[in-house]
């Protein structure tokens, strides 16, 4: 996919990291977690300790279960929504964007930048339209994510980085300037990771102040931008590879995954999700292949994001009668 802009062929993505906060990880069902914990009490408390270990494992596992995949499609011009396990749950959640790239989500609103009409709109993640054009007048947005509050777009073609509330007001439209083709951008507490043009990964904090312009260098036509831990992991469209790196810039492996035409990626706990071609391939963050082919037949993939669903009614019974145990234990 080739986006041509002032003779120009340039293609970006964003990424939206949203951590697996349960620890779980989405291959655990419940009964083994509710097994090994059978085997780690005492005969005396397994009846007590196994309904509140019951709807605590399996409320989260529940929870985890819902996790959803957001895929931009830039050659249709949707997001569509699918299973982590790759099933479709609407190919067409959203349509009638404008070459939309970046996605980020926050709770239950989803944040699209539309490249084709230089704007940010809102949508529910059920589908909902709440604002078409939540942000207007911006300059080819590419990568988009968000930190608190605030929303963060990167603007193509000046060069920019602007904030923006999740409101739409505008903080500022030049919180990082002076950049090459920026694309993707990644959030790490008070960090921000920015790739460009140029062929680096920049680090900023979220203010705005320059850490290092050129944390990593040496890169090609570099992409998406995910964060998992101290492990930074870029797509390098121009040779087909994924890099990985240290948040201090230090590589790990500069071709942690070869031969793909990637350009968007995401991480669910030891997962990374990439868009290429017309398809979305799971893989490893050590670098295995786990389905190159997730997903398939789609248009133009670019901007991909996962949502991580409240936790469960279950879940939320299950600490709540795991806490309100404990404490009579203490009595």
């Amino acid at each position: 996919m080739n986006i041509k802009s002032n003779g120009k062929s340039r293609m970006t993505q964003s990424i939206v990291l949203l951590r697996d906060t349960a620890g779980l990880g989405r291959e655990n069902p419940c009964r083994n977690r509710v097994a090994a914990l059978k085997k780690k009490v005492t005969m005396k408390t397994t009846k007590k300790i196994y309904g509140i270990a019951l709807a605590l494992a399996c409320g989260l596992a529940a929870t985890l279960k819902g996790q959803v995949l957001y895929v931009a499609n830039s050659g249709n011009n949707t997001i569509g929504e699918y299973g982590l396990d790759g099933s479709t749950v609407n190919a067409s959640l959203i349509s009638g964007l404008s070459d939309p790239y970046g996605i980020a989500i926050s709770g239950n609103d989803l944040f699209v930048a539309n490249y084709g009409s230089s704007t940010v709109g809102e949508y529910t993640t059920s589908g909902g339209t709440v604002n078409a054009a939540l942000i207007s007048g911006l300059d080819r947005p590419f990568g988009i994510a968000i930190s608190g509050n605030e929303l963060l777009v990167a603007n193509a073609i000046n060069g920019t980085i602007g904030e923006y509330t999740t409101s739409g007001a505008t903080n500022t439209s030049s919180l990082v300037t002076g950049l090459s083709d920026p694309d993707g951008i990644a959030i790490s507490g008070n960090d921000l990771f920015i790739t460009s043009g140029s062929g680096t990964v920049g680090e900023y904090t979220t203010s705005g102040a320059t850490i290092n312009p050129s944390l990593i260098s040496g890169l090609s036509e570099p992409f998406g931008i995910a964060i998992s831990g101290n492990d930074l992991f870029v797509v390098n469209h121009g040779n087909g590879t994924i890099g990985e790196y240290t948040t201090s810039g230090a590589t790990v492996n500069p071709s942690l995954i070869s031969g793909l035409d990637a350009t968007g990626i995401t991480i669910s706990g030891n997962d990374l999700f990439v868009t290429y071609g017309a398809s979305v391939g799971e893989y490893t963050t050590s670098g295995a292949t786990v389905n190159a082919s997730l997903i398939f037949g789609l248009a133009d993939p670019v901007g991909i994001a996962i949502s991580v669903p409240e936790p469960s009614a279950g879940a939320l019974a299950g600490l709540g009668a795991a806490a309100f145990w404990l404490w009579r234990r203490r009595k």
